[in-house]
C-alpha cells in the first residue's frame, strides 16, 4: 500500500510538471508563502533497507532547493519575520520559511553549511528529551531491529506471528506492518514497551540511538549564536499530543518550551507538533499552544501559507521536502502549491 502511495505521489508531481499545470495554478495557490519541513540532511546512504528515507534530504538536493527559490525571486525569511508579515498583511512578495524538526546532529554538520551558502535563516524544533540524550527515536529503532533480523516474533491483537525479514523487500513490509501497528496503540507508553521488548530480543541498544543523532545541549549551547538559527519546540518528549490527556499535553508542549529557554538563554516562540497529522495535532492542541505563548506552531498538514493564515497562527500547514523525491523537476510544482492544492481538494487552509 505504501508503495503504491509512493508512486502515485511521484506520478501526480511529474503529471503536474510535465502538463505544465503547476503553471496554471501557481497563482490561485502559490499563496504568500510556505513552510517547508526537513528531518535529516546528510549525503545519501548506500544500504538497500532504509523505511524511514522520506524523512532525509542530501545537502545537493537542500542546496537545488535554495537556489530554486533565489532564481524566482522567493525570500527566504525567519518565523519571526513571517508572523509580523502575516500579522500586519505585508505580502509585497512570496516568502519561505525553511524548518528542521527533532533536532538531528546532521543539521549542525551538513544543513547549516548549506543555508550558509545562501545566508538563508532556519528554525530546528527541539524535543528536550532528545536535547537530553534519553528520548526515544523509536521509529529509528525499529529501523535497527528489522534491519539486524531474519525474523520477528510479535504479538500483534492476541496473534503470535513470525514476520520475515530476511530480505530487503520482506525488511520493509515487516517493518511497515510493525510501525503502522506501533502507531495505533493507545499511548506512548505502549510503544515504549514493545519496542523495548524488541530491542531486548533482538540485542540492540535501545538507549544509544538518541545520543547518537541528536544535538545535545552543549551542542546546542555551541550554535545558538549563529545567527541564521533560531530554535523552537517540539514538544518533552515526542508523543503523540492528541492522545495524551489536556494536562499531560498541555505540560508537554509548554515544558519543552521552559526547558530550551532555560538552557538556552533563548525566547522560543514557534513550535511544531510532534508527527503534526490529524492524528496528532488538532483544536485542542491548536488552542494549548496558542495559550503556552507561541507565536506560531506548525503542523505537517501540507499546504502553503495564505493571507487567511493569520486567523490559524498555530495550525500552520507546511510542505514537506521527502527524500523519494529528490528531482529539481518537482522543485516547481511544490512551490507553485499545486500539489498540496491536489491533496487538499483545492482547499487553501485545513486548520479544521
Amino acid at each position: 500500500m505504501r508503495r503504491f502511495r509512493k508512486t502515485f505521489i511521484r506520478a501526480g508531481l511529474e503529471a503536474l510538471y510535465l502538463s505544465g499545470a503547476h503553471v496554471w495554478l501557481r497563482p490561485i495557490f502559490a499563496g504568500v508563502g510556505a513552510i517547508y519541513t526537513l528531518h535529516h540532511v546528510r549525503p545519501r546512504r548506500d544500504a538497500d533497507f532504509q523505511p524511514n528515507c522520506h524523512l532525509e534530504v542530501t545537502p545537493e538536493f537542500l542546496r537545488e532547493m535554495l537556489t530554486h527559490l533565489r532564481d524566482h525571486d522567493i525570500e527566504i525569511i525567519t518565523l519571526d519575520e513571517m508572523h509580523h508579515r502575516l500579522v500586519e498583511k505585508n505580502f509585497a512578495r512570496r516568502f519561505a520559511c525553511f524548518t528542521f524538526d527533532d533536532g538531528y546532529r546532521n543539521n549542525r554538520d551538513f544543513a547549516l553549511p548549506v543555508m550558509r551558502e545562501f545566508d538563508a535563516p532556519f528554525t530546528i524544533y527541539v524535543t528536550t528529551d532528545f536535547a537530553e540524550g534519553r528520548g526515544r527515536l523509536w521509529w529509528v529503532t525499529l529501523e535497527r531491529i528489522v534491519a539486524k533480523a531474519e525474523v520477528i516474533e510479535v504479538q500483534i491483537g492476541g496473534l503470535a506471528l513470525r514476520l520475515d525479514a530476511s530480505t530487503s523487500t520482506a525488511k520493509c513490509v515487516t517493518f511497515q506492518r510493525l510501525h503502522d501497528w506501533l502507531r495505533s496503540l493507545p499511548g506512548e507508553h505502549d510503544i515504549r514497551r514493545e519496542i523495548s521488548a524488541l530491542c531486548a530480543r533482538h540485542g540492540v541498544d535501545e538507549a544509544s540511538v538518541c545520543r547518537d543523532l541528536c544535538l545535545s545541549w552543549d551542542e546546542l549551547r555551541a550554535l545558538a549564536d549563529e545567527p541564521l538559527l533560531s530554535i523552537g519546540a517540539h514538544s518533552v518528549s515526542h508523543c503523540n499530543l492528541a492522545k495524551q490527556t489536556e494536562e499531560t499535553a498541555r505540560g508537554e508542549i509548554t515544558g519543552s518550551r521552559a526547558r530550551i529557554e532555560a538552557e538556552l538563554q533563548r525566547p522560543v516562540l514557534h513550535m511544531a507538533y510532534p508527527y503534526g497529522d490529524r492524528a496528532a495535532a488538532g483544536q485542542r492542541e491548536f488552542v494549548l499552544a496558542a495559550a503556552g505563548g507561541y507565536k506560531t506552531a506548525v503542523t505537517t498538514r501540507p499546504g502553503m501559507i495564505f493571507a487567511e493564515s493569520a486567523e490559524h497562527l498555530t495550525a500552520l500547514s507546511r510542505v514537506s521536502l521527502n527524500g523519494h523525491y529528490q528531482d529539481a523537476r518537482v522543485l516547481p510544482v511544490l512551490t507553485s502549491g499545486a500539489a498540496t492544492a491536489m491533496w487538499n481538494g483545492f482547499r487553501r487552509i485545513d486548520a479544521a
